[in-house]
């Protein structure tokens, strides 16, 4: 019944622009001065049905779930639940929507075969009394919007208002969301230095997340020193960068100046594809093509090379940011105006110099914000991480060693049934809090340098 809503509501939303549309334009004929065009009365009534009718099917959609799962535990017979805990009680509700779904596992008890059915009936009468709201809301809406046709009605001002209001409304959610997060973000991280020292994370060198199973387990205290995770953290980033920019920007200044057409219409979109295959996919390439290449190499003039290392996944990374680079300045040298080009030109500098002390510096904003988010991609990658450079955390900056990052200190801690009450877990929160603080500091940093050039070449 879902599917049928927004079915129903898009029908409505063409139904609505069409009508208004058609009678727009048979008021237009009639003669006289009209305000705004015939388009902008079809869609006022377009918008002016999707946006309250799409806000209520979404609100119906996160608000059905909990009161069915509370009306169908609520009718259960008297002492079903008797001496469940909350645990307890969520395990009955999955298997009645196990039953509910079809997949009956043994022989469940009657009441909560009836349950079930109570379930599937009231998903049904749910979902029809969904469509029955979309098609009264959706006609009353069109007949409303139908009402407002006439000459003088300012149809496009209306819909310039529904689309501001969209924007704010997403602006909004944008702000809060971030606001959200940072909140989460303290308050765990608050939580998890009541635990441990402030001094014993920024400072210590030795990261083992251990928490004692027993009362008198002591060999379980674990050390919570973030050093060795951060270490591994800029180590594989640097490699990556170090394989990445020069290449992405080498790549990008080629195909924008010095490039066939030809050549450029065959190599950008090669090397575009890049940004496509998927992370495992080079984790995969890492450990079956890169590690052992690094290590067979280290052999062969006496260099111990460890199994894991930061450099082959850092390596790989950088492959995986070329096209971040290279797509970033590209567009930004191809921003650059043409004036620059031939007054540089035109002074008898050659193309390369016309490159380096024109263009570049013109387009260094650009630049600057693809490296960024190369940057951002490198320090927030995963999965390359685990397959190619290993789990322990090392205090070296060695590329040839096994280190591991922050993100994936994180997945590994939040694996599993977690409960967020003990450092262990609380852990993965105040990585997360550094990690942020970490990338707003080389946010706040390139912002600074995308001024300074900015205010330059404007």
């Amino acid at each position: 019944m879902t599917g049928f809503a927004f079915l129903l509501l898009l029908m409505a939303a063409i139904l609505g622009y069409m009508l208004n549309r058609y009678a727009a334009q048979s008021v237009r004929a009639g003669g006289g001065r009209f305000h705004s065009l015939t388009g902008y009365h079809g869609m006022f009534s377009a918008l002016l049905v999707l946006v309250p009718v799409l806000t209520i099917i979404l609100a119906w959609l996160v608000l059905q779930g909990p009161l069915i799962d509370r009306m169908v535990m609520g009718g259960l017979p008297q002492g079903a639940l008797q001496g469940l805990d909350t645990g307890g009680r969520q395990l009955v509700l999955a298997e009645i929507k196990s039953i509910a779904g079809g997949r009956v596992f043994g022989t469940p008890e009657d009441w909560k075969l009836a349950a079930a059915d109570r379930l599937v009936a009231l998903r049904e009468t749910s979902g029809w009394l969904l469509v029955v709201v979309v098609a009264v809301l959706g006609l009353s809406i069109i007949a409303f919007a139908r009402s407002r046709v006439s000459a003088g009605f300012r149809a496009r001002q209306g819909v310039e208002r529904i689309v501001s209001g969209l924007m704010i409304f997403c602006s909004t959610v944008a702000v809060f969301t971030t606001v959200g997060i940072i909140l989460s973000l303290t308050f765990e991280t608050y939580r998890f230095f009541q635990a441990v020292p402030v001094s014993e994370f920024l400072f210590g060198t030795n990261w083992e997340p251990q928490i004692p199973i027993r009362a008198d387990q002591i060999a379980a205290e674990g050390a919570f020193g973030w050093l060795p995770v951060i270490l591994g953290t800029m180590v594989i980033t640097v490699v990556a960068l170090v394989v990445a920019i020069p290449i992405g920007l080498l790549s990008a200044i080629y195909l924008n100046e010095f490039a066939p057409g030809r050549v450029r219409s065959v190599v950008k979109p090669v090397l575009e594809i890049l940004a496509g295959v998927p992370t495992v996919v080079y984790g995969f390439f890492a450990i079956l093509v890169v590690a052992p290449a690094i290590r067979s190499f280290g052999a062969t003039i006496d260099i111990d090379v460890a199994p894991n290392t930061a450099l082959a996944a850092g390596g790989v990374m950088g492959i995986m940011l070329i096209p971040f680079i290279s797509s970033f300045a590209d567009d930004a040298l191809s921003a650059v105006p043409q004036a620059m080009r031939d007054g540089s030109l035109g002074l008898g500098a050659t193309r390369g110099e016309m490159m380096t002390t024109v263009l570049f510096p013109a387009a260094l904003p650009g630049i600057v914000g693809g490296i960024l988010l190369a940057v951002s991609r490198a320090i927030g990658e995963t999965m390359i991480v685990v397959m190619a450079a290993g789990l322990m955390a090392r205090m070296t900056i060695n590329p040839l060693d096994s280190v591991t990052t922050v993100t994936v200190q994180i997945v590994t801690l939040l694996i599993g049934d977690t409960s967020f009450d003990n450092p262990k877990t609380l852990a993965a929160f105040a990585l997360g809090m550094m990690l942020f603080l970490v990338t707003l500091v080389i946010n706040i940093f390139a912002l600074r340098i995308v001024r300074k050039y900015r205010e330059a070449y404007d």
